[in-house]
Protein backbone atom coordinates (compact mmCIF):
# COMPACT_ATOMS: atom_id res chain seq x y z
CA UNK A 1 0.00 0.00 0.00
CA UNK A 2 2.75 2.47 0.99
CA UNK A 3 4.67 1.68 -2.19
CA UNK A 4 1.58 2.29 -4.33
CA UNK A 5 1.03 5.68 -2.71
CA UNK A 6 4.68 6.58 -3.36
CA UNK A 7 4.21 5.73 -7.05
CA UNK A 8 1.50 8.36 -7.30
CA UNK A 9 3.56 10.97 -5.45
CA UNK A 10 5.25 12.63 -8.47
CA UNK A 11 1.87 13.49 -9.97
CA UNK A 12 0.43 14.61 -6.66
CA UNK A 13 3.36 17.00 -6.25
CA UNK A 14 2.39 18.72 -9.47
CA UNK A 15 -1.20 19.41 -8.39
CA UNK A 16 -2.44 22.69 -6.83
CA UNK A 17 -1.98 23.01 -3.06
CA UNK A 18 -5.68 22.61 -2.13
CA UNK A 19 -5.86 19.35 -4.05
CA UNK A 20 -2.62 18.18 -2.49
CA UNK A 21 -3.85 18.96 1.01
CA UNK A 22 -7.11 17.19 0.25
CA UNK A 23 -5.30 14.07 -0.89
CA UNK A 24 -2.86 14.05 2.02
CA UNK A 25 -5.77 14.36 4.44
CA UNK A 26 -7.65 11.36 3.04
CA UNK A 27 -9.31 9.25 5.67
CA UNK A 28 -9.08 5.48 5.88
CA UNK A 29 -12.21 5.00 3.78
CA UNK A 30 -10.40 6.61 0.82
CA UNK A 31 -7.11 4.77 1.21
CA UNK A 32 -8.63 1.45 0.15
CA UNK A 33 -9.02 3.01 -3.29
CA UNK A 34 -5.29 2.69 -3.89
CA UNK A 35 -5.52 -1.01 -4.54
CA UNK A 36 -4.72 -1.44 -8.22
CA UNK A 37 -6.51 -3.34 -10.89
CA UNK A 38 -3.89 -4.80 -13.24
CA UNK A 39 -4.98 -4.04 -16.80
CA UNK A 40 -3.55 -3.89 -20.33
CA UNK A 41 -4.52 -1.18 -22.80
CA UNK A 42 -4.48 -2.73 -26.28
CA UNK A 43 -5.10 0.56 -28.07
CA UNK A 44 -3.68 3.99 -27.25
CA UNK A 45 -2.71 6.62 -29.80
CA UNK A 46 0.29 8.00 -27.94
CA UNK A 47 1.87 9.26 -31.16
CA UNK A 48 -0.84 11.94 -31.19
CA UNK A 49 0.55 15.47 -30.89
CA UNK A 50 -1.61 16.04 -27.80
CA UNK A 51 0.99 14.05 -25.83
CA UNK A 52 4.08 15.74 -27.27
CA UNK A 53 4.84 17.78 -24.15
CA UNK A 54 4.25 15.34 -21.31
CA UNK A 55 4.39 11.77 -22.61
CA UNK A 56 6.59 10.61 -19.73
CA UNK A 57 3.96 11.77 -17.24
CA UNK A 58 1.16 10.15 -19.26
CA UNK A 59 2.96 6.80 -19.26
CA UNK A 60 3.79 7.05 -15.56
CA UNK A 61 0.20 7.92 -14.68
CA UNK A 62 -0.98 4.89 -16.62
CA UNK A 63 1.44 2.68 -14.71
CA UNK A 64 0.40 4.16 -11.36
CA UNK A 65 -3.26 3.57 -12.23
CA UNK A 66 -2.56 -0.12 -12.88
CA UNK A 67 -2.07 -0.15 -16.65
CA UNK A 68 0.93 -2.44 -16.87
CA UNK A 69 1.34 -2.50 -20.65
CA UNK A 70 0.17 -0.36 -23.55
CA UNK A 71 -0.11 -1.03 -27.25
CA UNK A 72 0.47 2.10 -29.30
CA UNK A 73 -1.25 1.95 -32.67
CA UNK A 74 0.36 2.91 -35.94
CA UNK A 75 -2.32 4.14 -38.32
CA UNK A 76 -0.06 5.41 -41.11
CA UNK A 77 3.54 4.86 -42.14
CA UNK A 78 4.60 7.92 -40.15
CA UNK A 79 2.74 7.01 -36.95
CA UNK A 80 3.84 3.35 -37.25
CA UNK A 81 7.47 4.53 -37.25
CA UNK A 82 6.80 6.71 -34.23
CA UNK A 83 4.98 3.91 -32.39
CA UNK A 84 7.97 1.63 -32.94
CA UNK A 85 10.28 4.35 -31.63
CA UNK A 86 8.19 4.68 -28.47
CA UNK A 87 8.28 0.91 -27.92
CA UNK A 88 12.09 1.17 -27.81
CA UNK A 89 12.06 4.13 -25.43
CA UNK A 90 9.68 2.32 -23.04
CA UNK A 91 10.66 -1.36 -23.40
CA UNK A 92 8.32 -3.96 -21.86
CA UNK A 93 5.76 -1.21 -21.22
CA UNK A 94 4.89 0.03 -24.71
CA UNK A 95 4.44 -2.27 -27.70
CA UNK A 96 3.71 -1.02 -31.19
CA UNK A 97 1.51 -1.96 -34.12
CA UNK A 98 1.95 -1.10 -37.79
CA UNK A 99 -1.01 -0.37 -40.00
CA UNK A 100 -2.76 1.84 -42.50
CA UNK A 101 -6.08 3.05 -41.15
CA UNK A 102 -8.90 3.02 -43.74
CA UNK A 103 -8.88 6.82 -43.70
CA UNK A 104 -5.21 6.81 -44.80
CA UNK A 105 -5.59 4.19 -47.53
CA UNK A 106 -5.29 6.75 -50.30
CA UNK A 107 -1.81 7.74 -49.08
CA UNK A 108 -0.47 4.30 -50.08
CA UNK A 109 -2.36 4.34 -53.37
CA UNK A 110 -0.85 7.74 -54.18
CA UNK A 111 2.66 6.81 -52.99
CA UNK A 112 3.04 3.03 -53.46
CA UNK A 113 6.73 3.03 -52.48
CA UNK A 114 5.83 3.89 -48.87
CA UNK A 115 4.25 0.45 -48.52
CA UNK A 116 7.74 -1.08 -48.26
CA UNK A 117 8.46 1.16 -45.26
CA UNK A 118 5.39 -0.24 -43.52
CA UNK A 119 6.45 -3.81 -44.28
CA UNK A 120 9.86 -3.12 -42.75
CA UNK A 121 8.33 -1.61 -39.59
CA UNK A 122 5.89 -4.51 -39.18
CA UNK A 123 8.76 -7.00 -39.10
CA UNK A 124 10.26 -5.49 -35.94
CA UNK A 125 10.10 -7.61 -32.81
CA UNK A 126 8.48 -4.80 -30.82
CA UNK A 127 5.66 -4.59 -33.37
CA UNK A 128 3.10 -7.11 -32.12
CA UNK A 129 0.25 -6.69 -34.61
CA UNK A 130 -0.67 -5.49 -38.09
CA UNK A 131 -3.26 -2.72 -38.14
CA UNK A 132 -5.53 -1.01 -37.41
CA UNK A 133 -6.72 -1.73 -40.92
CA UNK A 134 -10.12 -2.40 -42.44
CA UNK A 135 -13.04 -0.50 -43.91
CA UNK A 136 -14.79 2.68 -42.78
CA UNK A 137 -17.77 3.85 -44.83
CA UNK A 138 -18.95 6.44 -42.31
CA UNK A 139 -16.44 9.04 -43.48
CA UNK A 140 -15.21 9.69 -46.98
CA UNK A 141 -11.47 10.20 -46.38
CA UNK A 142 -10.53 7.38 -48.80
CA UNK A 143 -12.61 5.80 -51.54
CA UNK A 144 -14.04 2.34 -50.75
CA UNK A 145 -12.01 0.73 -53.56
CA UNK A 146 -8.79 2.18 -52.16
CA UNK A 147 -9.73 0.96 -48.68
CA UNK A 148 -10.38 -2.56 -49.95
CA UNK A 149 -7.09 -2.65 -51.85
CA UNK A 150 -4.95 -1.54 -48.90
CA UNK A 151 -6.89 -3.72 -46.46
CA UNK A 152 -6.13 -6.80 -48.58
CA UNK A 153 -2.43 -5.90 -48.69
CA UNK A 154 -2.35 -5.78 -44.89
CA UNK A 155 -4.12 -9.13 -44.63
CA UNK A 156 -1.40 -10.68 -46.82
CA UNK A 157 1.25 -9.02 -44.62
CA UNK A 158 -0.25 -10.29 -41.35
CA UNK A 159 -0.49 -13.82 -42.74
CA UNK A 160 3.12 -13.73 -43.94
CA UNK A 161 4.43 -12.40 -40.62
CA UNK A 162 1.97 -14.49 -38.56
CA UNK A 163 1.05 -11.46 -36.47
CA UNK A 164 -2.45 -10.71 -35.14
CA UNK A 165 -4.72 -8.38 -37.08
CA UNK A 166 -6.33 -5.27 -35.61
CA UNK A 167 -9.43 -4.44 -37.65
CA UNK A 168 -11.33 -1.16 -37.72
CA UNK A 169 -14.83 -1.37 -39.20
CA UNK A 170 -17.58 1.22 -39.44
CA UNK A 171 -20.78 0.59 -41.45
CA UNK A 172 -18.93 -1.90 -43.64
CA UNK A 173 -19.35 -5.32 -42.07
CA UNK A 174 -20.67 -7.17 -45.13
CA UNK A 175 -17.86 -6.00 -47.39
CA UNK A 176 -15.29 -6.60 -44.67
CA UNK A 177 -16.39 -10.18 -44.02
CA UNK A 178 -16.55 -10.86 -47.75
CA UNK A 179 -12.88 -9.91 -48.04
CA UNK A 180 -11.83 -11.82 -44.91
CA UNK A 181 -13.61 -14.96 -46.05
CA UNK A 182 -11.40 -15.07 -49.15
CA UNK A 183 -8.30 -15.59 -47.03
CA UNK A 184 -7.17 -18.86 -45.51
CA UNK A 185 -4.94 -19.25 -42.46
CA UNK A 186 -5.76 -15.86 -41.02
CA UNK A 187 -3.90 -15.03 -37.80
CA UNK A 188 -5.97 -14.07 -34.73
CA UNK A 189 -8.31 -11.16 -35.49
CA UNK A 190 -9.33 -8.34 -33.14
CA UNK A 191 -12.29 -6.10 -33.99
CA UNK A 192 -10.98 -3.08 -32.16
CA UNK A 193 -13.03 -0.28 -30.66
CA UNK A 194 -16.26 -2.12 -31.47
CA UNK A 195 -19.28 0.20 -31.80
CA UNK A 196 -21.77 -1.97 -33.67
CA UNK A 197 -24.85 -3.97 -32.72
CA UNK A 198 -25.08 -7.21 -30.79
CA UNK A 199 -26.15 -8.91 -34.01
CA UNK A 200 -23.02 -7.66 -35.79
CA UNK A 201 -20.87 -8.77 -32.87
CA UNK A 202 -22.26 -12.31 -33.16
CA UNK A 203 -21.01 -12.52 -36.74
CA UNK A 204 -17.52 -11.74 -35.52
CA UNK A 205 -17.72 -14.03 -32.51
CA UNK A 206 -18.95 -16.91 -34.69
CA UNK A 207 -15.63 -16.60 -36.51
CA UNK A 208 -13.76 -16.70 -33.18
CA UNK A 209 -12.63 -13.09 -33.51
CA UNK A 210 -11.78 -11.02 -30.45
CA UNK A 211 -13.61 -7.79 -29.67
CA UNK A 212 -12.08 -4.82 -27.88
CA UNK A 213 -14.21 -2.24 -26.09
CA UNK A 214 -13.58 1.41 -25.19
CA UNK A 215 -15.28 4.18 -23.25
CA UNK A 216 -17.84 4.26 -26.06
CA UNK A 217 -20.10 2.18 -23.83
CA UNK A 218 -20.86 5.45 -21.99
CA UNK A 219 -22.23 6.91 -25.24
CA UNK A 220 -24.15 3.87 -26.46
CA UNK A 221 -27.83 4.60 -25.91
CA UNK A 222 -29.27 1.91 -28.16
CA UNK A 223 -31.11 -1.22 -27.07
CA UNK A 224 -29.15 -3.38 -29.49
CA UNK A 225 -25.55 -2.21 -29.08
CA UNK A 226 -22.52 -2.68 -26.85
CA UNK A 227 -24.42 -2.56 -23.58
CA UNK A 228 -26.76 -5.35 -24.66
CA UNK A 229 -23.73 -7.33 -25.74
CA UNK A 230 -22.47 -7.20 -22.15
CA UNK A 231 -25.81 -7.36 -20.34
CA UNK A 232 -27.03 -10.56 -21.93
CA UNK A 233 -23.73 -12.44 -21.90
CA UNK A 234 -23.32 -12.47 -25.69
CA UNK A 235 -19.67 -11.50 -25.41
CA UNK A 236 -17.66 -14.16 -23.52
CA UNK A 237 -14.74 -12.99 -21.42
CA UNK A 238 -12.28 -15.14 -23.33
CA UNK A 239 -12.99 -13.05 -26.47
CA UNK A 240 -12.79 -9.64 -24.76
CA UNK A 241 -10.01 -7.05 -24.78
CA UNK A 242 -10.03 -3.47 -23.44
CA UNK A 243 -8.57 -0.23 -24.73
CA UNK A 244 -8.83 3.51 -24.17
CA UNK A 245 -8.28 4.68 -27.78
CA UNK A 246 -6.67 7.70 -26.07
CA UNK A 247 -6.78 10.62 -26.68
CA UNK A 248 -10.24 9.77 -28.01
CA UNK A 249 -13.26 7.96 -26.49
CA UNK A 250 -13.28 9.68 -23.11
CA UNK A 251 -15.45 7.54 -20.78
CA UNK A 252 -18.06 9.99 -19.55
CA UNK A 253 -19.08 8.39 -16.28
CA UNK A 254 -21.56 11.21 -15.70
CA UNK A 255 -23.58 10.35 -18.83
CA UNK A 256 -27.30 10.58 -18.07
CA UNK A 257 -28.10 7.27 -19.80
CA UNK A 258 -25.47 5.32 -17.87
CA UNK A 259 -27.30 3.03 -15.41
CA UNK A 260 -26.92 3.93 -11.75
CA UNK A 261 -25.56 0.50 -10.81
CA UNK A 262 -22.75 1.04 -13.33
CA UNK A 263 -21.94 4.52 -12.03
CA UNK A 264 -21.72 3.31 -8.44
CA UNK A 265 -19.45 0.42 -9.46
CA UNK A 266 -16.62 2.81 -10.40
CA UNK A 267 -14.15 3.15 -7.53
CA UNK A 268 -13.00 6.45 -6.10
CA UNK A 269 -9.47 5.63 -7.19
CA UNK A 270 -10.48 5.23 -10.83
CA UNK A 271 -12.55 8.41 -10.70
CA UNK A 272 -9.58 10.25 -9.18
CA UNK A 273 -7.44 9.50 -12.22
CA UNK A 274 -10.27 9.97 -14.71
CA UNK A 275 -11.49 13.35 -13.51
CA UNK A 276 -8.10 14.81 -12.63
CA UNK A 277 -6.14 13.86 -15.74
CA UNK A 278 -8.60 13.02 -18.55
CA UNK A 279 -10.93 15.28 -20.53
CA UNK A 280 -13.18 15.04 -23.57
CA UNK A 281 -10.40 16.74 -25.51
CA UNK A 282 -7.62 14.45 -24.23
CA UNK A 283 -8.34 11.04 -22.79
CA UNK A 284 -5.43 9.13 -21.24
CA UNK A 285 -4.61 5.43 -20.68
CA UNK A 286 -5.05 5.97 -16.92
CA UNK A 287 -8.82 5.95 -17.58
CA UNK A 288 -8.73 2.23 -18.37
CA UNK A 289 -9.53 0.95 -14.84
CA UNK A 290 -12.79 2.96 -14.90
CA UNK A 291 -13.69 1.38 -18.25
CA UNK A 292 -12.98 -2.10 -16.87
CA UNK A 293 -15.13 -1.45 -13.80
CA UNK A 294 -18.04 -0.32 -15.98
CA UNK A 295 -17.71 -3.36 -18.24
CA UNK A 296 -17.68 -5.59 -15.15
CA UNK A 297 -20.86 -3.95 -13.83
CA UNK A 298 -22.68 -4.47 -17.14
CA UNK A 299 -21.49 -8.11 -17.25
CA UNK A 300 -22.39 -8.67 -13.57
CA UNK A 301 -18.83 -9.79 -12.84
CA UNK A 302 -16.14 -8.48 -10.53
CA UNK A 303 -13.64 -5.92 -11.87
CA UNK A 304 -10.81 -8.23 -10.81
CA UNK A 305 -12.15 -11.02 -13.00
CA UNK A 306 -12.56 -8.79 -16.05
CA UNK A 307 -9.13 -7.23 -15.52
CA UNK A 308 -7.44 -10.61 -15.08
CA UNK A 309 -9.02 -12.33 -18.07
CA UNK A 310 -8.61 -9.41 -20.47
CA UNK A 311 -4.97 -9.00 -19.43
CA UNK A 312 -4.39 -12.72 -19.97
CA UNK A 313 -6.07 -12.52 -23.39
CA UNK A 314 -3.76 -9.67 -24.41
CA UNK A 315 -0.61 -11.36 -23.11
CA UNK A 316 -1.45 -14.59 -24.92
CA UNK A 317 -2.69 -13.05 -28.16
CA UNK A 318 0.10 -10.54 -28.71
CA UNK A 319 2.93 -12.41 -27.01
CA UNK A 320 3.62 -9.56 -24.59
CA UNK A 321 6.54 -10.29 -22.28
Amino acid sequence: MEQQQQQIAPEVAATPAPLLDEQLDMDDSMKHCFENLIVIDVGANLTNKKYSRDLDSVVQRARDAGVQKLMVHGTSVKSSKEALRLSRIYPDIIYSTAGIHPHDSKSIVEEPSTWFDLEHIAQAQECVAVGPCGLDYQRDFSEPDAQKQIFAKQLHLAIRLNKPLLIHERSAQNDLLEILDKFENLPPVVIRGFMGTAEEALKYLDRRFYISLTGYLCKDKSDTGVRRLLDNGTLPLDRLLVETDAPFMYPNTRASKLPQHVKTAITERSLLYLHRYCTFQRNEPCSLPAIVEMIAAFMKKTPDEVALVTAFNALKLFGLS
